[in-house]
């Protein structure tokens, strides 16, 4: 692996941590872009080489992941949930929550607590998939 490779990985890195610290934030590529210290357009062109999905996607789904244990570990509303995890609309939320994970989330929740495991498991276990399939099909 060449230095420019190796140091291009780590800007990456770099923005992809931030969205997983800050998953909640208003967060949008030109900000991304700049943690990476890149332009916009070989930002998402590098991040889709290098995480398989654009870094629009990889936010939606680790939102997404965030509400699936929320939904089955509270008993907050869907609307709450929605906000707590970023999305402003819950329109949206419901759309990208049912494309991720197959089902809308009143339906997810229906299969209610999730197992007494520790929850690093039972949210690797459920973490939806970036290739299409829904957890545990």
């Amino acid at each position: 692996m060449s230095r420019a490779t190796e140091e291009n990985n780590r800007r990456l890195l770099r923005a992809r941590d931030a969205m997983d610290r800050s998953y909640a934030e208003p967060l949008d590529v030109p900000t991304l872009a700049r943690i990476a210290h890149v332009s916009e357009a070989h930002f998402i062109r590098s991040f889709r080489a290098t995480f398989g999905e654009t870094p629009n996607r990889y936010l939606q789904r680790r939102r997404v992941e965030r509400a699936m244990w929320l939904l089955r570990s509270t008993d907050k509303s869907v609307t709450d949930i929605c906000m707590d995890v970023g999305f402003a609309s819950l329109g949206t939320f419901s759309r990208v929550f049912r494309d991720i994970v197959g089902e809308p989330p009143s339906v997810y929740r229906e299969r209610g607590p999730l197992p007494p495991v520790p929850s690093c498991f039972a949210m690797a276990w459920t973490r939806p998939s970036s290739f299409g399939e829904a957890p545990g099909r």
